[in-house]
């Protein structure tokens, strides 16, 4: 049995940090062109060789997405691109478009290619054909069943490499190629500009009966009707291992870092818990609760275990689940205290949570609150204020401390 990759997204120089130091094994990351989350910070040059060395330093992997759908306009752009990456020592690049696919094995044919979800990989004979090409992975689309990947491995060489998402938001349409964002609002999302018109509530207008707004139920539960529940396959980590897949691949480049190492933490633990013993492994519910803590949809397992029904979406609301926040950051530990930077109001007595790296999550209570200049305080309320207050066990630096908001 081999253990499979954890790969984690890399919204940003100090998430790719964050995830690496929570458990992956590799991050994906997008450049400030070609990557399909506009809306994330993403890295410049500078940023890729300083979060290449973090990763490559601690063994571990980087790949650069490089996935968008492209139009002509593109091609001389994505050319001068290959020549900037090129010689930086990414680990692999996700490309979807045959044709920038092409330009990659000829300009930089050193370095491995990973064909993206964008690219619809949902059948045996596509998997094969882009190994044929050159490919070393594909990424699979969030269509795909345990039978299905199943006979994808047997119909493919053992040398392709199979990647599968196993947690966060689902897409309504194909592997996530959608023109209702495009059509409705100019914003592409086949070029990383999605506006979520998934998320939006509509009604029905009769032709003959402007102005007249019917909404629209589906089994009398609400409107959202196009509003996919998350994906969370934490359960099933056996399942994922035992399918072969080769990375399990967490989605959410846009999430925020706390978001990343609550969840690359938990499916870490799950995963290693489960290689270390398999015939005595037991699911922990508390990694299950532990993603619950993040903003989050009602959790779905997908198409995993066959075509979801009404169980996939939701139909009361497109509001997320935020029943924790994060309040702040730990910069240092000296003798029973702890310095933090806040990131959101908390107050003296408040029970906290720390999450740290290779731990399980501890409690503190807030007390014994002192500012920057040494004053008592009772309550933190200003973003990026210097709090220290006390803490019996010693604390990573980078840790982070969140708070029940319910």
């Amino acid at each position: 049995m081999k253990k499979p990759e954890l790969l984690a997204p890399g919204g940003s120089l100090e998430k790719l940090k964050t995830a690496i130091d929570y458990g992956a094994d590799a991050v994906y990351i997008g450049g400030e062109a070609f990557s399909l989350r506009v809306a994330a910070e993403n890295f410049s040059l500078d940023d890729m060789k300083e979060g290449l060395k973090y990763a490559h330093d601690r063994g571990k992997k980087v790949y650069l997405t490089a996935n968008i759908i492209a139009h002509n306009r593109d091609i001389s752009k994505f050319r001068e691109f290959i020549e900037e990456i090129r010689p930086l020592g990414f680990d692999a690049v996700l490309i979807a478009d045959l044709g920038l696919f092409n330009m990659m094995r000829t300009i930089a044919p050193e370095i491995p290619i990973h064909v993206s979800t964008q690219a619809n990989n949902t059948n045996y004979m596509t998997a094969d054909m882009w190994h044929k090409l050159g490919a070393e992975r594909v990424v699979l689309g969030r269509e795909m069943s345990f039978k299905e990947i199943e006979e994808i491995q047997k119909n493919v060489s053992p040398d392709l490499e199979l990647e599968a998402f196993v947690h966060g938001a689902m897409c309504i349409s194909y592997s996530g190629r959608c023109l209702l964002s495009n059509y409705m609002t100019g914003r592409n999302s086949n070029l990383g500009a999605c506006a979520h018109p998934c998320r939006w509530n509509y009604s029905l207008v009769e032709e003959k009966r402007p102005g007249e707004y019917f909404d629209v139920f589906e089994n009398e539960r609400g409107t959202f009707i196009f509003n996919s529940k998350d994906l969370c396959t934490i359960e099933h980590i056996p399942e994922l291992v035992k399918s072969g897949i080769a990375s399990l691949k967490i989605e959410g480049r846009v999430k925020t870092s706390f978001y990343v190492a609550t969840v690359v933490g938990a499916y870490r633990r799950e995963i290693d818990r489960y290689c270390a013993d398999p015939e005595n492994y037991v699911f922990n519910p508390e990694e299950l609760e532990e993603l619950c803590k993040v903003s989050h949809r009602p959790y779905t397992t997908g198409f995993y275990f066959g075509r979801p029904g009404t169980d996939g979406q939701v139909y009361e609301t497109s509001s997320y689940i935020r029943d924790y926040e994060l309040v702040g950051i730990v910069t240092g530990y000296d003798s029973g205290r702890i310095t933090l930077t806040q990131r959101n109001r908390f107050f003296e007595g408040d029970e906290l949570e720390i999450i740290q790296p290779n731990k399980p999550y501890t409690k503190l209570t807030a007390k014994n609150m002192k500012n920057e200049k040494g004053e008592s305080v009772t309550v933190a309320p200003h973003a990026e204020e210097i709090i220290t207050m006390d803490c019996d066990s010693p604390i990573a630096v980078g840790a982070m401390i969140r708070k029940k908001t319910i």
